[in-house]
C-alpha cells in the first residue's frame, strides 16, 4: 500500500513466513507469584467490566450482552517517543455499505436474524523456540520478527475468554452459534502446536514450552542485540528504540495457561502454516525434519545468507526449500545447541485431521470441527455445514501442500464447490451465463470459508498434487458469481481488514469478500458477524470487530495471565515503524478504513 515501509505492508507476510506469531491470555491461567496485578486477582476486575448489558442504541442497533466490541471502544496508542502506551479509545462507527444492494429506510424495524457466529483467523500460536523458525531475516527487515511471540497460547485464550462473554451480537442479541478459525491456526506445523490449538479451542491446560522445562532457549535470552531482551540490561536494537525491560518476562512466558474452551462449537479451515513448516517451507522434507527436533538452532546468519532466503521467499520459487537447506548446512557450526524435543515433529495431512477427530478435543463440538471419518480417506480438508436454519457453510481448502504461502484450488475440489453451491440453489448461472433451474433444490443462504483472500490466490502448480490444474482467486470469484444466493466470502491471511463487493453485471448475482486482520499483528482483531432478512429483498451482513478481553492498559509489573495478555497487544501496537505511523489509535493500512471495520453490507436476496 502506498506510504506503508515495505516490511509492513500486506505482503510483509513474505517476510514473516518463517518467523512465527503469538498471543497472549488472560483470567483462566495462572498468576506468577510475587508479581502484582493492577486489577486484582487474575481476570476478575475485567470480568466484572464485562458483566453488564447495555440498553438498546439508536438505529436499531442492540448492545452485545456482556462484551464491549470495536463500536464501544478501541485501543489507542496515547504519547510520544519510540515506545508508546495503549489506553481504551473511542469506538468505530457503523458504515452502511450500499454498493450491491441499496438500503432502504424503516429496514431496522421489520428485520429479523437469520444466523450470529464469531470468525477467528491467523492466530499463529507459536513454539518460539523451534530450531526451524527463521528469526535471523529479521536482519534484513525488522519486521520479520514479532517482539511479542513469546507471548502466543496467553493472548489466544484472552480471544476464547472474549468469544465466550459475546452474550448476543449487537445488531441482532441472537447468540453466536459458533466460531469458524479461518486459517493459520498455528505458526510451525509441529506436533506440539498442534495440540496447543486444539486445547485452546475446547479447553485445557497448555504449557507453551518446548526443549528444555526450565529454560528459554529462544533468541530473547541469546545476548544478540538484533532481538528485544526483556529481562536483561543489553541495548538491543528494539530498546534503543523505546521498549522496555520486564525482568521476568520470559519465565512468565512459559508457564501453564488454563484455557476455559469456547462454549460455542467451533470449526477449522485450514491455513497455509496448518500445512506447512513456516508457511511455504518443504513438508516431510527429511533433512529439515530432523534439523526440527534436533538439538541445533541457528540465532544468526551471515547477510548474503539473509538477502538469499528472502528472495525466494518473495518469489516463491522454491518449493523444496534447496536455499535454506543449503544454510543450515553451510552455517552448521555457527548453530548453538540447544534441547531436542521430538514433540516439535512435523505431522501429514492425515495426523491433522486425525487430532481434530480426537474425542479428547471434541469441546462444545462438533467432534472433528467439520472433519469426518470420511475426510481420512483421501485427507480431504474442505467440507459444508449447516450454519443456521437456511443458511449454509462451505470451508475450502486454498492450501499448496507442496510448499508454498500462496494459496489456489484443485480443480476437482473446484467442481466439488461447484456441485455443493447448485445442491442448495433452485437456480443459477452456468459458465457461459446461461440460467439453469434446479427444481430439486431449496435456497438457502450461502456463505463459504477459506483462508487465503483472493489476491493472494495463484494458479501455480503444486508438486504434491501435479497431477490436477489449480484454478487461482479471479476462477473462484467467477463461480460464486454464478449463484444469486451466495452472500459473502469469509477469509484471512493478508493480516488486514478489507471488506471488498464483488459486482456481478445482473445485481443480483454479486457478493461480498469480508477479510479479517489477523489475533497476531496489529490491530488484533477477530469479527463477529450477524446476517439478517430485511425483508425488501435484501439481506444484511454485519460485521463487527472484536478485540480480545485483555485490558487496554499494561502494567509492566504484572506479569499475571492478565497482565501478558495485555502486554501482547502493545507490543504488536509497537512493531518497528508503525508506532511511528500511528495517529489516535487507527492505523488504515491493516486495520482497514471505517468501511473495511464495523459494517453493514447489503445484498439482494435471491
Amino acid at each position: 500500500m502506498a506510504g506503508m515501509p515495505t516490511h509492513l505492508s500486506p505482503n510483509r507476510r513474505r517476510f514473516l513466513l518463517t518467523s512465527g506469531a503469538a498471543v497472549a491470555g488472560t483470567g483462566a491461567a495462572l498468576a506468577l507469584p510475587g508479581r502484582r496485578s493492577s486489577s486484582g486477582a487474575p481476570g476478575t476486575a475485567h470480568a466484572q467490566s464485562l458483566s453488564r448489558t447495555s440498553p438498546a442504541r439508536p438505529g436499531g442497533r442492540r448492545a452485545a450482552p456482556f462484551a464491549a466490541t470495536t463500536l464501544d471502544t478501541a485501543a489507542r496508542l496515547v504519547g510520544s517517543g519510540g515506545y508508546r502506551r495503549l489506553a481504551p479509545g473511542p469506538g468505530w462507527p457503523l458504515v452502511v455499505r450500499g454498493e450491491l444492494a441499496s438500503a432502504a429506510a424503516g429496514r431496522q424495524d421489520r428485520r429479523t436474524a437469520l444466523a450470529c457466529f464469531l470468525q477467528f483467523t491467523d492466530l499463529h500460536v507459536a513454539d518460539v523456540q523451534s530450531p526451524l523458525r527463521t528469526e535471523y531475516l529479521r536482519a534484513g527487515s525488522p519486521g520479520s520478527w514479532r517482539a511479542q511471540e513469546a507471548l502466543s497460547v496467553a493472548g489466544a485464550v484472552s480471544l476464547v475468554e472474549q468469544a465466550n462473554a459475546v452474550g448476543g451480537g449487537p445488531h441482532t442479541g441472537r447468540p453466536p452459534a459458533f466460531v469458524m478459525s479461518t486459517g493459520d491456526n498455528i505458526d510451525n506445523h509441529s506436533m506440539k502446536e498442534l495440540e496447543w490449538f486444539l486445547t485452546l479451542m475446547s479447553g485445557g491446560r497448555i504449557t507453551p514450552n518446548t526443549g528444555d522445562p526450565t529454560s528459554f532457549e529462544g533468541v530473547q535470552n541469546s545476548g544478540l542485540a538484533l532481538y528485544w531482551h526483556p529481562d536483561d540490561t543489553l541495548r538491543d536494537q528494539d530498546k534503543r528504540r523505546g521498549l522496555p525491560a520486564i525482568p521476568g518476562y520470559l519465565e512468565a512466558a512459559m508457564r501453564p495457561v488454563v484455557s476455559p474452551g469456547l462454549r460455542v462449537p467451533w470449526y477449522s479451515t485450514p491455513g497455509n502454516h496448518d500445512d506447512l513448516p513456516g508457511g511455504c517451507l518443504a513438508p516431510q522434507d527429511p533433512m529439515l525434519a530432523e534439523y526440527v527436533t534436533g538439538a541445533r538452532k541457528l540465532f544468526t546468519v551471515p547477510d548474503t545468507d539473509v538477502a538469499a532466503f528472502a528472495k525466494v521467499l518473495k518469489t516463491g520459487g522454491d518449493p523444496k526449500s534447496t536455499v535454506l537447506k543449503e544454510i543450515l548446512r553451510h552455517n552448521a557450526a555457527r548453530a548453538r545447541t540447544v534441547t531436542a524435543d521430538e514433540r516439535r515433529r512435523m505431522f501429514t495431512p492425515h495426523e491433522y485431521l486425525r487430532a481434530h477427530l480426537n474425542p479428547a478435543f471434541a469441546g462444545a463440538g462438533p467432534v472433528g470441527h467439520g472433519y469426518t471419518e470420511d475426510h481420512l480417506d483421501d485427507d480431504r480438508m474442505y467440507y459444508s455445514f449447516t450454519v443456521a436454519e437456511g443458511v449454509i457453510g462451505i470451508s475450502i481448502d486454498t492450501t499448496y501442500r507442496s510448499g508454498h504461502y500462496e494459496g489456489s484450488l484443485g480443480t476437482g475440489q473446484l467442481q466439488w464447490l461447484e456441485r455443493t453451491l447448485a445442491a442448495h440453489s433452485s437456480r443459477h448461472y452456468d459458465a457461459d451465463g446461461r440460467l439453469v433451474r434446479n427444481t430439486g433444490a431449496d435456497d438457502a443462504q450461502i456463505l463459504v470459508f477459506s483462508h487465503h483472500h483472493s489476491p493472494s490466490m495463484t494458479r501455480r502448480p503444486d508438486a504434491a498434487r501435479a497431477e490436477e490444474k489449480r484454478h487461482d482467486g479471479q476462477e473462484v470469484i467467477a463461480l460464486l458469481s454464478r449463484f444469486p444466493n451466495v452472500v459473502a466470502w469469509i477469509n484471512g491471511h493478508s493480516h488486514v481488514n478489507r471488506i471488498t463487493p464483488h459486482a456481478h453485471p445482473t445485481a443480483a448475482r454479486s457478493f461480498w469478500e469480508v477479510n479479517t486482520a489477523s489475533h497476531v499483528d496489529y490491530p488484533q482483531h477477530a469479527r463477529i458477524i450477524e446476517l439478517v432478512d430485511n425483508h425488501d429483498g435484501t439481506l444484511s451482513l454485519f460485521t463487527t470487530l472484536i478485540e480480545s478481553a485483555a485490558p487496554h492498559r499494561t502494567d509492566f509489573d504484572d506479569l499475571s495471565s492478565v497482565g501478558l495478555a495485555s502486554l501482547y497487544r502493545e507490543l504488536s501496537y509497537n512493531a518497528p515503524g508503525l508506532a511511528a505511523g500511528l495517529t489516535d489509535g487507527v492505523h488504515e493500512a491493516m486495520a482497514g478504513a471505517a468501511k473495511d471495520r464495523n459494517t453493514e453490507l447489503l445484498v439482494h436476496r435471491a
